[in-house]
Order: structure tokens, then C-alpha cells, then sequence
């Protein structure tokens, strides 16, 4: 069976990208590496555990030597690098913690597999997941495209620009087989509730207030995570290494604007009067060196590989918000922490 390691496949973006692979590829054999922090939780893929091509491995990507030694125990034939810290707001905090992760965890995988394959780069792939935030900020108009030169604004960008290096350097130093991807912000179910869309809609639900930074004037790019996993997939199987591609929504939204979008659906889905959530919202001083906009050209995605988004924002948006209100106590757990309990349940005695 062909052999696929997803690092942080616990996570937001991972588990979809997990379930996807194990679900679609019964001959594969899919690894899911995740380190289970405050964002891994294995409650995102309990319909997935028991299938036979899925093994769940605790493992942090900071561990060089236990990389090493699996890399060389399971003959990986390839390998997509979801890990990382990535929230700005986290790293406004904790600089050092993002560039430790992200770049040195990215140099231990990059070691690992280029160690690993060093005999014979052909049938591998090391498929690196990156952001748009590397290039920067846009004005009002514009967009990024893959040669688009990066710019990091912030701890987290800067991280993620650093890691992007790491992966070109090793393509070229050692002739690594790589493909990196830049991607627009992602929505959807399983989302950690630190992000716009899953902590509005849980302060909704909870009464609390909702923090809009500034004025809310900065716009996003938005992607359904399913989208996502999609492009993800098609890149891996399709893409060509040595390149970068963009993938984005077409879907620019200024986040005042996609709060009220937001507001009214949860009024509608609660049978609230409309106006009701809206009253939650609260403008508060915004964050150092906040970027103004993000969008992504994802022409080229397009055109070599034919892939595009297949779900409309207003779709999505009702999905997502659907898949909250029926998931309360996954909520729930993850709020209180109490999701960490699965583990222990489910892997501790294996």
C-alpha cells in the first residue's frame, strides 16, 4: 500500500485533509502525526479511526530522533506538512513559540524524509501547506499570485515564510521532490473556536460579546476547509514538484460585513428577532500591524489542474453554522478542554 504521513492531521484543515484521503483511497495507508495541542482533537475523525488504512501516531515534529527513526521504520511515500502553530494573535504573544514550531519543526520533517528517500528521490513528494499571509498586505486592489514576492507582516507570517524557505532550500540543495501551497482563510466545521466564524458563532450562542477589531474594515478571502481539502488532495496526486500553487475562494468579505451576514443567519437558525445578535458586537482596538486585505489569484490551480471552488459562500456559511448548532457538545469540549479526554479514552491502552 502507498504510505502518506499528514502532520497535524488532528487539526482544523488536517482532519478534513485526513478524512478525505482515507476515505477516497482505500490502497493508501494514511499516518496521521499530531502532537494533540490546545487545536489537535482526535474527536474531529472518530467516523474515520476504525477504517483499516488510518493510524493515528502521538508525535511532536520537534522530536528529530523519533522522526527520524519513523521515517525510516514506515518507508513513507510521501508526506503533507499541515503542523503548525497558527494563530497571529497567539503569536503577537509568543514569537519565539510560532518560529520554533514552524520552522524548526519543518526543518526536522525535511531532514527526516530527505534522509529517508536519499537513495531514491522518485515516487516521494514532500507537500508542504503555507499560507497567503506570507506575502503580505494588499491595498484595494490586486491580487496575490504565486510569484507574488512575500512580505510577512506578522510572528505567525514570518514563521510561515521562514518554513517556505526551508522547503526551497532543501529542494534545491538536495533535490528534495517538494510542492508548496498558499491558502486564503479557511471556514467550516471542526474549526477551534479562537478564529472569526467558529468563536462569533460560539459567543452567539453564549450571550457574550463580539470582538470586531477596529472597525472592521479588513477584508479576507474565504474558503470552505472542504474546498480545501480538495485542492489539497488534487496536488498531491496532480501537482508538479518544484512548484507553488495558490489556492483561494473567490469570496473577499470585510469582517464587519461577514459578522452580519453571521448575526442574521444565527438570528434565523434560533429564532431570535432579527437584530438580536448584532447588538453583541463590540469594536475593540485592532491588533498591531493588522493586515488590511488578503486575495488570492488561484488562476493557475485552474488552468494546470482544473481545480475551483464547489461551494458558494452563503452555502457554506449556513453549513458551517448548521454543523455548530448540531455539535454543541463538541463545542463544548473543546472550550473546556475536556476533548483532551478522548485520547485517553480511545489510544492511551493501545
Amino acid at each position: 500500500m502507498k504510505k502518506i504521513l499528514v502532520t497535524g492531521g488532528a487539526g482544523f484543515i488536517g482532519s478534513h485533509v485526513v478524512r478525505r484521503l482515507v476515505t477516497r483511497y482505500p490502497d493508501t495507508q494514511v499516518f496521521n502525526l499530531d502532537k494533540l495541542t490546545y487545536a489537535g482533537n482526535l474527536e474531529n475523525l472518530r467516523d474515520v479511526e476504525n477504517y483499516s488504512n488510518y493510524r493515528f501516531i502521538k508525535g511532536d515534529i520537534l522530536d528529530y530522533p523519533f522522526l527520524k527513526e519513523l521515517f525510516h521504520a514506515e518507508r513513507f511515500d510521501g508526506v503533507i506538512h499541515l503542523a503548525a502553530e497558527s494563530h497571529v494573535d497567539r503569536s503577537l504573544e509568543s514569537p519565539a513559540t510560532f518560529a520554533i514550531t514552524n520552522i524548526v519543526g519543518t526543518i526536522n520533517l525535511l531532514q527526516a524524509a530527505s534522509d529517508a528517500w536519499k537513495k531514491d528521490y522518485s515516487g516521494h513528494l514532500f507537500y508542504h501547506i503555507s499560507t497567503d499571509e506570507v506575502y503580505g498586505s494588499l491595498d484595494h486592489g490586486g491580487y496575490f499570485t504565486e510569484t507574488t514576492p512575500v512580505d510577512p507582516r506578522s510572528p505567525y507570517s514570518a514563521s510561515k515564510t521562514g518554513s517556505d524557505h526551508f522547503v526551497w532550500a532543501f529542494r534545491h540543495s538536495y533535490g528534495l521532490p517538494a510542492i508548496i501551497s498558499r491558502c486564503s482563510n479557511n471556514y467550516g466545521p471542526n474549526h477551534f473556536p479562537e478564529k472569526l466564524i467558529p468563536l462569533m458563532i460560539h459567543n452567539i450562542l453564549h450571550g457574550k460579546s463580539l470582538p470586531v477589531y477596529g472597525k472592521g474594515e479588513n477584508v479576507r478571502d474565504w474558503l470552505y476547509v472542504e474546498d480545501h481539502a480538495a485542492a489539497i488532495d488534487l496536488i498531491f496526486h496532480k501537482g508538479k514538484a518544484g512548484q507553488i500553487y495558490n489556492i483561494g475562494g473567490n469570496n473577499e468579505w470585510k469582517n464587519i460585513d461577514l459578522v452580519m451576514l453571521l448575526c442574521k443567519i444565527m438570528d434565523e437558525k434560533l429564532n431570535k428577532p432579527a437584530g438580536t445578535s448584532a447588538k453583541l458586537i463590540s469594536y475593540v482596538t485592532d491588533r498591531p500591524g493588522h493586515d488590511l486585505r488578503y486575495a488570492i489569484d488561484a488562476s493557475k490551480l485552474k488552468s494546470e489542474l482544473g481545480w475551483q471552488p464547489a461551494v458558494d459562500f452563503p452555502t457554506g456559511l449556513e453549513r458551517t453554522v448548521d454543523w455548530y448548532l448540531s455539535n454543541q457538545d463538541w463545542l463544548n469540549h473543546v472550550t473546556s478542554g475536556a476533548y483532551r479526554d478522548y485520547y485517553e479514552r480511545m489510544y492511551h491502552h493501545r
